[in-house]
C-alpha cells in the first residue's frame, strides 16, 4: 500500500456552478446608439395606399322626373302633329268658309223720353245670315244675344232664334229688340246734337251666338259665333222711316 494518502479532484458541476462564459463581441459598440448601426434586417415596407374614389349614386328621382317629362313632351308633340293632320285633311275635304251677316233695315217704333227721366226703346232689325259653305250645316243653339249701342250706352237688347241652316242657304231673320235706359237726359242731347252736325247717328250692332257646325254627319262642339255691325242711320225717330246711309259686319268665332 502507498502512503500517500488518495487525491481527490474536484468535479465542477456545470449547471451549479456558474464557469465564466467566453466573451462575446457586444452587438453594439459601446457608447453608441441604436439608431446609429445598421439593421440586421430591412426595415418593413410602409403599407401602398391608394386614392379612393366614392362614385355617387344615381339620383333616381331626378332620372325618373326627365323621363316623364321627356315622354310627356313627345306625347304632346304626337299630338299636335296629329291635330295638325286631321285639321289639314278635314280642310281639304270641306273647304270651309266663314258665314256672312248683314243688317238690311232697322225699324223704330219706340224712341221716347218719359216722366222719370229714363229712355225706352224697341227696335226691329232684319238680318240677313248667308251659309256659303257647300257640305257644312250650322245650328244656331238657344242663349244668344243682340244688343244696340250708342257709343258706350246699351239701348236695347233682343235674341236671335234657334235653327238649323243647312247647306248652302240664305236665312232673313227679323229680330225684335226692347231696351229701357235710365237718367237718359244727356244721352237723349248727345244724339240730337250728331244728328245735327253729322248729318246721321251712328250705331252699333252687337250679336253674341253659339252654335254648333255640322260637318257631314259629324256634328261638332259648341262654338260661339260673335258678329260686330256698325251702321249710320239718319234718324232715330219712332214711327219713321229710318234709313240706313252705310253699314259693315265683322265675323270672327271663339271656342
Amino acid at each position: 500500500m502507498s502512503s500517500d494518502p488518495t487525491k481527490i479532484h474536484p468535479v465542477h458541476d456545470p449547471e451549479g456552478s456558474p464557469q465564466a462564459a467566453a466573451p462575446t463581441a457586444p452587438l453594439f459598440p459601446r457608447n453608441s446608439s441604436k439608431s446609429d448601426q445598421p439593421l440586421a434586417y430591412p426595415p418593413p415596407r410602409p403599407p401602398r395606399t391608394f386614392p379612393v374614389t366614392h362614385s355617387r349614386p344615381p339620383k333616381r328621382g331626378r332620372s325618373c322626373l326627365c323621363r316623364c317629362f321627356c315622354w310627356s313632351l313627345c306625347f304632346l308633340m304626337l299630338l299636335i302633329v296629329a291635330v295638325a293632320a286631321t285639321a289639314g285633311i278635314l280642310y281639304l275635304v270641306f273647304r270651309p268658309k266663314l258665314p256672312k251677316y248683314s243688317i238690311d233695315t232697322l225699324e223704330i217704333t219706340q224712341f221716347s223720353l218719359n216722366n222719370d227721366m229714363s229712355l225706352y226703346a224697341t227696335f226691329d232689325v232684319n238680318i240677313t245670315a248667308v251659309n256659303p259653305n257647300k257640305r257644312i250645316g250650322i245650328y244656331y243653339e238657344g242663349g244668344s244675344r243682340i244688343t244696340v249701342w250708342y257709343q258706350d250706352s246699351d239701348l236695347c237688347q233682343g235674341a236671335l232664334p234657334k235653327f238649323y241652316q243647312g247647306h248652302r242657304n240664305t236665312t232673313i231673320l227679323n229680330v225684335p229688340l226692347t231696351g229701357q235706359t235710365q237718367n237718359a237726359t244727356s244721352l237723349l242731347t248727345s244724339i240730337q246734337q250728331e244728328q245735327q252736325s253729322t248729318g246721321y247717328i251712328p250705331l252699333t250692332v252687337r250679336v253674341r251666338q253659339p252654335v254648333r257646325v255640322k260637318l257631314g254627319g259629324l256634328k261638332l262642339m259648341k262654338v260661339k259665333f260673335l258678329v260686330r255691325c256698325r251702321l249710320q242711320v239718319d234718324n232715330v225717330s219712332a214711327n219713321n222711316s229710318v234709313s240706313i246711309k252705310n253699314s259693315s259686319c265683322k265675323f270672327r268665332f271663339r271656342l
